[in-house]
């Protein structure tokens, strides 16, 4: 794979299982090169076999042909299709889409977009989440433009979020609106009469704001009952502490009372869910009495019975499985997550008694995951794939087993990809260190890259990466690994960094690095670079700091000056003071800043100019002082493009990022 090939990566998303089972909706996208944007459309993915001896009759097909459709949902009946269509420079609204056939029809037009959606049980209504900006702010009085808004008055600890900017002058907040008549007349806007222009028509149904604090909602869900919406609400940052929400349920007609909060105590939730005898699913993090205690606790599933004045009962462990994203509850009790082991995603069923049962196995990692008629359908990538659907038993009886649906991955696997080693070492202390290791064709020696993963309460995955592919493409080995501070591996593993950065977690990646070079005689000891983003970028900058073997290396979006970090950062008021410490000693002493006056290792600091999680300042100091020592040392700065640059940035900044990596090996670390 190289640098141009990135529109072959298509990524699928949670599939939406029609209610018979037979058949489910995922969005696939990709990015363009020459929309320089992210493109995609609706599939319908067959999952039983009609055994017909045609050769599309299981083959999936494009569904819609909007610019980027996404995020599709069924209906309880399953007649129609909710889903987000977002035009070329247009936020994205609501849409639905009748399964029997006719034209898509249009159900919001927020002026900052919606950002999530379900359906009520009955069908008749939607529930979806969208900014309400301040009048003036963000385009909503025409003339206004954003340097001529007013002022800004901030008493919060915390007022932007990377990817979105300021965002407490445009809370997120919970509307329904109607379902419209997808066979009902279209709307024809009257013209002028000899009396005066026509009034116009309102083509899409006026939702109606069911929220009311002016603060940002998440994680809304439909009561079984369809009378209220469990949401998540932001609640006030305290010092240090992490953002976090409360659960709260919010009444849609006068019959049920007013809203209320439901008791979780020091958890802090991060998604939920209804089951269909009114229990109430949630996903949280438990802080701490403080609620500042975030570092490495995996989230877990907890159950409440009745959400009104209940206590949650704890249905998996944290300490050793780490469950992320909503849980869907099961008709029959219980429910679905996924849970991070070992780099790898997999589904777990959950019955209300906390008894777990394993559904997928082996390296892939499942990205979502829809139930419908009994069948289990799931979105996941592999080694092979950057994603695809696959059936899975339900039950857990085949051990695992995905049953292929779709392969969108093939013509980005006829470009030629590597499959990763899987590689353990035991470093210095005796601790077991997991990774993998990519290869080039050829006997070798290969130089060899050092490659650090963000977080760092993150994971590298057994799965196919753009980042490794094209490296090796170009010649060179790739070694990659999950040290100490890393996901998947406990709450313990992800402690062990915790106000001591850049000590256990230097020595696994370095010995990570002499035991891949000592297993394979194809890689090249005596040839290596270093690289990382994020806090890959921290764990990069202060290995070069110390060991100076290394040709040279590569810090991009880093976070680089705890210092600085406090006050300029979106996580600036919490993450430093945990993972760091507080006291003057402790920052100096896990600080790449303090120490890049010993660096000597020509490095490249590549950042994006509207990074508000690691703000372009860490990289402006961090460069300069190199500069100042004497290094050799460049500063790309990309505009418009934020701490997600790598991920989801713009396609042609993507491909320009990865040419102005390949050059920099190129000139410091020639293949050959």
């Amino acid at each position: 794979m190289q640098a141009a090939d990135l529109p072959l990566i298509q990524s699928v998303s949670r599939p939406a299982v029609h209610p018979d089972g037979t058949w489910a909706v995922v969005s696939v996208t990709r990015p363009d090169l020459d929309a320089d944007a992210t493109v995609g459309q609706l599939w319908r993915v067959p999952l039983v076999s009609t055994g017909s001896t045609t050769e599309t009759s299981d083959a999936p097909r494009r569904l819609t042909r909007g610019f980027r459709d996404t995020e599709p949902r069924f209906s309880p009946d399953g007649a129609l299709v909710a889903f987000l269509r977002a035009e070329p420079q247009g936020a994205p609204q609501l849409w639905i889409l009748p399964v029997g056939g006719g034209e898509a029809v249009q159900v919001t037009d927020r002026k900052l977009g919606v950002a999530d959606f379900r359906w009520s049980p009955d069908g008749t209504r939607l529930a979806f989440l969208s900014r309400e900006p301040e009048p003036g702010r963000y385009g909503s009085v025409e003339g206004i433009t954003s340097g001529a808004e007013g002022p800004r008055r901030i008493t919060s600890w915390s007022w932007t979020r990377n990817g979105l900017g300021y965002h407490r002058d445009r809370p997120q907040h919970v509307f329904v609106v109607d379902v419209p008549d997808v066979a009902g007349e279209p709307v024809v806007q009257p013209v002028a009469t000899a009396q005066g222009e026509a009034e116009p028509r309102p083509t899409v149904p006026e939702p109606r704001r069911v929220s009311v604090d002016d603060v940002d909602h998440s994680g809304i869900a439909f009561t079984p009952d369809g009378g209220a919406i469990g949401v998540i609400v932001e609640r006030e940052q305290g010092a240090g502490q992490p953002w976090s929400g409360t659960v709260r349920v919010l009444p849609l007609t006068g019959s049920t009372g007013g809203s209320s909060d439901v008791l979780l105590g020091t958890l802090a939730p991060e998604a939920i869910g209804f089951g269909a005898g009114g229990e109430l699913y949630v996903v949280a993090q438990d802080l701490g009495p403080e609620g500042k205690d975030f570092v490495a606790r995996n989230g877990a599933l907890y159950v409440l019975s009745a959400w009104a004045d209940q206590q949650p009962r704890r249905l998996t462990d944290p300490e050793t499985q780490g469950i992320d994203g909503e849980p869907l509850p099961l008709a029959d009790g219980g429910a679905l997550v996924a849970v991070e082991t070992r780099g790898t995603h997999q589904v777990l069923r959950v019955s209300d008694d906390g008894v777990t049962t394993q559904l997928t196995s082996g390296d892939v990692v499942v990205s979502g995951f829809g139930v419908g008629g009994g069948t289990l359908a799931v979105a996941y990538s592999d080694p092979g794939s950057y994603g695809d659907l696959a059936v899975v038993d339900l039950t857990g009886a085949a051990g695992g087993e995905l049953r292929r649906r779709t392969d969108f991955s093939a013509p980005l696997r006829a470009t030629g990809v590597v499959t990763p080693k899987e590689l353990i070492v035991n470093g210095r202390d005796g601790y077991p260190v997991h990774g993998w290791v990519a290869v080039p064709e050829g006997e070798g020696p290969h130089p060899t890259l050092l490659m650090i993963h963000g977080g760092p309460f993150a994971s590298y995955r057994a799965e196919l990466f753009d980042e490794t592919q094209v490296l090796v493409d170009a010649g060179y080995a790739v070694v990659y690994s999950n040290p100490r501070g890393s996901a998947g591996y406990g709450q313990a593993h992800g402690r062990a960094i915790r106000h001591a950065m850049g000590t256990v977690d230097l020595h696994d990646v370095l010995d990570f690095l002499d035991g891949a070079v000592a297993a394979d005689g194809r890689l090249d000891g005596s040839r290596v670079g270093v690289l990382g983003g994020s806090y890959g970028g921290y764990l990069t900058a202060w290995t070069i700091a110390h060991d100076h073997r290394f040709a040279g290396a590569i810090v991009e979006r880093g976070f680089l000056d705890p210092d600085v970090f406090f006050g300029t950062s979106d996580i600036g008021s919490f993450f430093g003071s945990e993972y760091v410490g507080e006291t003057p000693e402790q920052i100096a002493g896990q600080s790449p800043q303090a120490v890049a006056g010993q660096v000597t290792t020509p490095t490249l600091v590549l950042h994006s100019e509207q990074d508000l999680r690691c703000p372009l300042s860490q990289a402006e100091r961090y460069y300069s002082t190199l500069k100042r020592h004497g290094v050799e040392t460049e500063l790309v700065v990309f505009p418009g493009e934020n701490h997600e640059l790598s991920r989801s940035g713009r396609p042609r900044h993507r491909q320009q990022r990865f040419e102005i990596i390949l050059d920099w090996w190129k000139r410091h670390l020639p293949v050959g």
